[in-house]
């Protein structure tokens, strides 16, 4: 069992534009991490995922070239820096670990279902 424990740059509503930085550290090293976020009336989407391994990392169309995901392997750490915020990008984000190896990565990455173990979740609001 992966422990995922999640914190955040900052802290209070972020202005449009903005950024914010998520971190989750997990107890033990994963196949793959990744972040989601849901929203009131929306199914959870993935935003971002990245492996400990070689595979590339995969975003969400509407965050590509304003999120970043990356790692460190040392500390088992996955941060997701997120860049010119948009109201849009509001939602409860959570950070999830997938323990078993994931086939066609680049087509399953943000598939919420390869994912078994899962943080408690920050609330991020872009307020407009």
């Amino acid at each position: 069992q992966v422990q995922l424990v999640e914190s955040r740059g900052r802290s209070g509503q972020i202005g449009v534009g903005g950024s914010l930085r998520l971190f989750c550290v997990a107890s033990q090293t994963p196949f793959a991490m990744a972040w989601f976020r849901r929203v009131p009336g929306k199914e959870r989407e993935g935003v971002a995922a990245i492996t400990f391994g070689s595979g590339p990392v995969v975003y969400l169309p509407s965050v590509q070239g304003r999120f970043t995901i990356t790692r460190d392997d040392a500390t088992k750490t996955v941060t997701l820096q997120m860049n010119s915020l948009m109201p849009e990008d509001s939602g409860m984000y959570y950070c999830a670990a997938a323990v078993d190896r994931i086939t066609w990565w680049t087509v399953s990455a943000l598939n919420p279902g390869y994912y078994t173990n899962w943080g408690q979740g920050t609330q991020v609001i872009v307020a407009s």
